[in-house]
């Protein structure tokens, strides 16, 4: 490898490839530690950008950090004393990158993205601020051709965590027929609008 990374730098390229999306600090912080030096030595190197001008400040890998994240996966040696079911796991994670880029599908299994993770990057995007009320009719056309069942499934998931809401157009002479055809059944109640709390 060109540049020699430590576990901790490493760890945090593998988190940000599994996020695929910009993720705070505090979130960064709650699954590995990335130090102030360890953040410049990643940034210098183009792996990632950090948005410092933001509290908390928010940090995205690069394609660069995933191309070298890949590599490393492929051909980087494992830290010393790694217990035996993780030098397992990662010869099989091995395989799969080399299996996937054989067959052109490596950046497409690693941009793809859970489908709760894609409604709230589209809210996020459709948002003026937080906790505004988004139509679902215009978040339902940017989910990637997502079948509406699942989606719908994935809503209510989304409103059993209190921290999504969901309510009916309360004036239902403004509703398209796009709203109509969007709209989340629940009971005997149409849903029209989604509202989310910043996770």
């Amino acid at each position: 490898m060109p540049e020699k990374f430590g576990a901790p730098e490493r760890a945090v390229l593998i988190v940000l490839v599994l996020a695929n999306r910009a993720m705070p600090n505090t979130e960064l912080g709650s699954q590995v530690r990335l130090t102030k030096p360890g953040r410049e030595k990643l940034n210098k190197a183009g792996l990632i950008r950090t948005d410092d001008t933001v509290t908390p400040m928010v940090h995205e890998i690069t394609d660069e950090g995933i191309t070298w994240c890949l590599k490393d996966l492929v051909d980087g040696e494992l830290p010393p004393r790694t217990p035996s079911y993780a030098r397992a796991g990662f010869g099989l994670l091995r395989k799969l990158v080399l299996h996937h880029d054989a067959r052109g599908t490596l950046i497409e299994v690693i941009r793809s993205r859970d489908l709760e993770s894609l409604i709230r990057s589209v809210y996020e995007e459709l948002a003026v601020e937080a906790q505004d009320w988004i139509r679902l009719a215009r978040i339902r056309p940017r989910l990637n051709g997502a079948d509406k069942g699942e989606v719908d499934e994935t809503l209510v998931k989304m409103m059993k965590t209190g921290t999504v809401h969901l309510a009916p157009e309360s004036n239902t002479k403004v509703l398209t027929a796009e709203d109509h055809a969007a709209a989340l059944r629940v009971g005997s109640e149409d849903l029209h609008l989604v509202a989310m709390e910043e996770s």
